[in-house]
């Protein structure tokens, strides 16, 4: 069957590769449709994913259909189409145990640390499939971008009427707006990317935006849009280890740093400016199987639109062609995806 592997940084491959086995106890087999691109298949792409292993078949972010299950399968039947929960975790340890299923000591995520689902078939544990009769393909490959938001918004505890800043208008940060409008926050939006801002603005309705411009008057230009004072949660979703170090300038005396993007880099920062306004600082890792289950309902509902999201996508034949113009800021790429069958 055909597949794209990563075989190292910068270099994919178009390959054949063998079928799956039949599904085992507790397994579903699943024919793959569509597969989201994110900013990991781009730091995985670039060299800069710290958790990516080579050759990999990249795709966590995938809407497939059943096509078997195994012995003692309940949750899904064949035919039913499913967004993928992308995260292999053991069940036993203290994380997992105390629910947190997205940080377990062991996780494998698809795609990252294993092969994922730029493949046509593969066969994945049941209970990783989240099923809809309602969302198509596109949208059932948008859930687990969707949740990476939705677990952050749920990590920052955030209230009605909360100012939030969300440093970083790419798709985890875009991700976050959606829950952080969902939970009624008055939403800041800061990039350099004035054509990003743009779009939080005209179609995801963020309340303010601010360009990023490094001149040192980002602060008071967000106290200007905030009635004067800096946002109580700060959201950093840029993965840039200097706007996750400069993230603190930005946000009030007791409020918190979330850091939603990933680096491989070292953090750096005088202790006292955490200390002084006595600062929180959170990470945000994953998502859980209920920000799945949320997701699709607030989609079906039409609570979340997808349609401004999916913007560019590619078949097979051209997908390893047209990836490289998809990093590329002019072509003004928010989601693409990988039409595989």
């Amino acid at each position: 069957m055909k597949a794209i592997i990563l075989e190292k940084p910068e270099h994919f491959i178009a390959s054949d590769i063998n079928e799956p086995a039949q599904p085992g106890t507790g397994e579903a087999l699943v024919e793959v449709h569509r597969v989201g691109i994110c900013g990991t298949d781009v730091a995985g792409y670039l060299g800069k994913m710290p958790f990516f292993t080579y050759p990999v078949i990249p795709g966590h972010e995938l809407g497939v259909q059943v096509l078997a299950v195994g012995q003692g399968v309940t949750n899904v039947k064949a035919g039913d189409n499913c967004s993928i929960e992308p995260y292999m975790n053991c069940g036993e340890c203290y994380a997992c145990k105390k629910g947190a299923t997205n940080c377990c000591e062991s996780l494998e995520v698809i795609g990252v640390h294993k092969d994922g689902g730029m493949c046509e078939r593969l066969v994945l544990p049941a209970r990783k499939l989240h099923p809809s009769e309602k969302l198509t393909m596109e949208q059932l490959a948008l859930v687990e971008t969707l949740a990476i938001g939705c677990n952050c918004v749920n990590r920052s505890a955030s209230n009605s009427g909360d100012k939030v800043l969300v440093i970083g208008a790419g798709p985890i940060g875009m991700a976050a707006i959606e829950f952080l409008k969902v939970a009624k926050t008055e939403i800041t939006v800061m990039d350099m990317n004035e054509t990003r801002l743009q779009f939080c603005k005209e179609k995801l309705r963020v309340d303010h935006t601010v360009v990023f411009k490094n001149d040192g008057t980002e602060a008071d230009r967000l106290r200007e849009v905030n009635g004067g004072n800096l946002p109580i949660t700060v959201i950093d979703a840029t993965g840039s280890h200097v706007s996750m170090s400069n993230a603190f300038k930005y946000v009030s005396f007791t409020g918190q740093v979330l850091y939603v993007g990933i680096t491989t880099q070292e953090l750096s920062f005088k202790h006292v400016t955490i200390h002084r306004p006595e600062l929180t600082i959170k990470a945000s890792r994953n998502a859980v199987p209920a920000d799945f289950k949320r997701i699709i309902s607030l989609i079906e509902d039409g609570v979340i639109d997808t349609d401004p999201w999916l913007s560019h996508q590619a078949s097979y034949d051209d997908f390893i062609d047209e990836f490289p113009n998809w990093l590329k800021p002019e072509t003004g790429v928010i989601k693409a995806v990988l039409n595989m069958n």
